[in-house]
């Protein structure tokens, strides 16, 4: 088979379906196609000597080539090891001998969740659960339908104790932080079996203190078991269509009272976590003899029912969908509507709202250990990836400004770890009956801050995080935009920021503003222990006059109208904030053991506006004036309207 070719085309080589093109040097017109022979020949007269060159050699796209760089991944080693905030408060904080007996299976665990149980977290982010209405008959199934690793992580939590360890009390007080310490790691690990955990912690918690036999009998034993076989997880099923966290106006569903002492359930639950959880908690209003129901917060009871009866069959529950969220993809959040679903009443009718206050008070805290945990946790991973990506002629370790952006990440999680930590310490107290007044105290107010601003913290964190990896920190299949997304709902989960900043009012209302003394007490006597270090002295006299601005502006502001605090609320949460968690650091840097690092981050959070309530309040945010240039700021152009079509 002969072709002709161009005399003016130089030699080329092209392999297709399976032929060689060979067209000749200028002086030839012959060129030759084989199948069989793929050896390079031609006729070339006049040049003989170029008869042995390989020219595929000099083809740099003859065949796919990729070049021989691929980058390093980042590493995680244990996550305990490497906390050295985590470390260093539980050697500060608990007895020697307490810390000894844990310090083992810390360690283990710290390798644990990074390795393994962060693979079965990875897995349970490829494989998200899904809904099953019908079976191949046309019978109503509503299963939902969850990875091999989400039922793995089940049964790893049983065993590891997760729930069961501040219940069993067996290091008295110290055993909630203990719990506290290993939820840190595990949360941000876990492929979100996190909340139903939470649920879970928060149902043992009302269970505990509730003093119902059935509860008491039948669900705290699968609560706090370490059999996986006998491990039940909560709901907590308080969202409906009206509500978000208005569950006093919000609440439709209602419990129709049976003769043999239960309940019967008719509602529509809109956002219920942990769908395939084996019990719930949830709120619904008793029908009296006429029909009627109590509208309110009065007029809300508490109910414990099983999502299964004894033959496995759902207990009158329809899953309608399961939701398309954002984040938190892991994790079966449906829409359930309750049709005759058996309940028993496990409060006294009417005190819905102030049984469930404990378990909000779990919820949030385990609400807030995510946010910390999934700061450390992206933080090491950005940390390691600087010794491995080479740019510029050097590691990213070595540049300067990435090192001054990490630096700024790491005194942000440390300062939210140390108020977890220690609202962890506070709630273990009070788990024993232990709590003082004023501990008591700084646990109501301290609670709804720490979820609402390490909340905000994580997703700063976690946004600057995916920044540090360039690229790559927006690609799927490094797992890493899964941080990012999942702390998105920390803000939302268990009460906006807008609605915990009313629930610290509320405090400080109820209680006459005793929790605000309660909080100038304990700041300033953290103040007093580090003060006496010369070299924390000005960053203490800063956070003395943050406090002291913040006790005279709340002071001021409730002798005034009722608006001007509750528009300030935000601000003010995060000035008790940031004033507490600079406290806590230089109380921390102060201590005989602290190591430089520890002085400087406490430093480093102190130069920051420590009061942004009192700065808001100067420039006039808070005044009618204010809150009219807010308004108009917003529904400039607007047309739209409820009227609207």
């Amino acid at each position: 088979m002969i072709f002709r070719c161009p005399p003016s085309l130089k030699m080329l080589r092209l392999q297709q379906s399976g032929f060689l093109l060979r067209c000749c040097p200028p002086k030839t017109t012959t060129a030759v196609f084989s199948v069989r022979d793929k050896s390079v020949w031609a006729e070339e007269a006049g040049h003989p000597s170029d008869r042995n060159v390989d020219l595929q050699s000099k083809i740099p796209f003859a065949r796919a080539k990729v070049g021989p760089f691929f980058q390093d991944k980042p590493r995680l080693t244990n996550m305990y090891l490497e906390d050295v905030t985590l470390k260093a408060y539980l050697k500060r904080i608990m007895p020697e001998e307490v810390l000894q007996a844990i310090t083992p299976d810390l360690e283990r665990f710290g390798r644990r969740v990074a390795t393994d149980i962060g693979v079965l977290g990875r897995e349970c982010e490829l494989n998200p659960p899904y809904l099953t209405q019908y079976d191949a008959w046309g019978r109503r199934t509503d299963e939902v339908v969850t990875c091999q690793a989400w039922r793995t992580l089940h049964d790893i939590s049983a065993e590891e104790g997760i729930i069961a360890i501040p219940y069993e009390r067996e290091f008295g007080q110290w055993s909630r932080l203990y719990q506290v310490a290993k939820l840190h790691m595990f949360n941000p690990a876990s492929g979100l079996y996190s909340c139903p955990l939470a649920m879970t912690d928060g149902a043992t918690k009302v269970a505990e203190l509730s003093g119902d036999s059935l509860l008491l009998e039948r669900a705290y034993p699968h609560l706090v078991s370490r059999n996986p076989a006998d491990f039940w997880t909560s709901g907590q099923w308080m969202t409906e269509r009206r509500g978000g966290s208005d569950v006093a106006n919000g609440t439709e569903t209602i419990a129709v009272p049976q003769e043999d002492g239960t309940h019967r359930l008719y509602g529509y639950k809109w956002f219920s976590s942990a769908t395939d959880a084996d019990m719930t908690l949830t709120l619904a209003r008793v029908m009296d003899n006429t029909g009627e129901v109590v509208q309110g917060t009065r007029g809300l009871s508490l109910f414990y029912l099983e999502t299964r009866d004894s033959s496995g069959q759902l207990n009158n529950i329809q899953v309608q969908r399961l939701k398309n969220k954002l984040g938190t993809r892991q994790l079966p959040t449906g829409e359930l509507l309750l049709d005759g679903t058996v309940a028993h009443k496990v409060s006294d009718e009417g005190r819905g709202v102030a049984a469930i206050a404990d378990m909000l008070t779990i919820t949030r805290i385990h609400n807030s250990l995510m946010a910390s945990g999934c700061m450390r946790r992206l933080l090491n991973l950005a940390r390691d990836y600087s010794t491995r990506r080479r740019v510029f002629g050097k590691l990213i370790c070595e540049h300067p400004l990435h090192m001054q952006t990490l630096g700024r990440m790491e005194t942000e999680t440390r300062g939210a770890t140390l108020l977890v930590l220690e609202v962890g310490r506070l709630l273990g107290l009070q788990d024993c009956q232990m709590a003082s007044e004023q501990y008591q105290l700084m646990l109501r107010l301290l609670t709804p801050i720490t979820k609402l601003y390490t909340a905000k913290q994580a997703v700063a964190v976690c946004s600057e995080g995916l920044e540090s990896f360039g690229g790559q920190g927006y690609i799927e299949d490094t797992g890493l935009p899964t941080f990012l997304r999942d702390a998105q709902v920390l803000s939302i989960w268990e009460g906006t920021t807008n609605v915990l900043s009313h629930d610290v009012l509320r405090s400080l209302v109820k209680t006459k503003g005793a929790v605000l003394q309660a909080f100038y007490s304990d700041t300033a006597a953290r103040l007093k222990q580090a003060v006496v270090k010369e070299n924390l002295r000005p960053s203490c006299q800063a956070v003395e006059l943050a406090l002291h601005k913040t006790m005279a502006f709340a002071q001021k502001a409730a002798s005034q109208e009722p608006a001007k605090l509750e528009v300030a609320a935000r601000d003010l949460s995060y000035s008790l904030a940031r004033t507490y968690i600079g406290a806590l650091m230089l109380e921390h840097a102060s201590w005989d053991q602290a190591s430089p690092t520890d002085i400087t981050a406490a430093v480093r959070w102190c130069q920051q506006d420590l009061c942004p309530v009192v700065t808001s309040d100067l420039a006039g945010c808070y005044g009618n004036e204010g809150m009219a240039q807010d308004t108009a700021l917003v529904m400039e152009g607007y047309q739209g309207g409820a009227s609207s079509p």
